[in-house]
């Protein structure tokens, strides 16, 4: 069996593996839903600023309105979803992940 054939060995074992399904699954069971929620709020928000212009027009503070508020939280709303992945990631993947590469590695050399 040639490197390259053993590596890819290597690599297919641990894609059918359990740990690197439930790796698999637990990315996903976060990443999806959040995705679609991110998207809907993103949706609702350009939807807004095209047929509700009236809503969206209202002053809250002096110039500031809702589709002023609406369009920064946009932005806040991405860095909490990138501050809250690091986090999941970090309890919930990675220790997975580095378990799963040591593996490699060890099987790989």
């Amino acid at each position: 069996m040639t490197t390259r054939e053993h590596d890819a060995s290597v690599y297919e074992q641990v894609q059918r593996s359990s740990e690197f399904q439930e790796l698999k699954s637990r990315f996903r069971r976060w990443t999806f839903p959040m995705t679609v929620a991110f998207l809907v709020w993103y949706l609702l928000y350009v939807v807004l600023s095209g047929w509700a212009r009236d809503f969206m027009g209202i002053k809250l503070l002096g110039d500031i309105n809702v589709g002023l508020v609406f369009g920064l939280l946009q932005f806040v709303t991405t860095f909490l979803i990138a501050w809250a992945y690091s986090r999941h990631a970090e309890k919930k993947l990675d220790p997975i992940a580095d378990k799963l590469r040591h593996e490699v590695e060890e099987k790989t050399k």
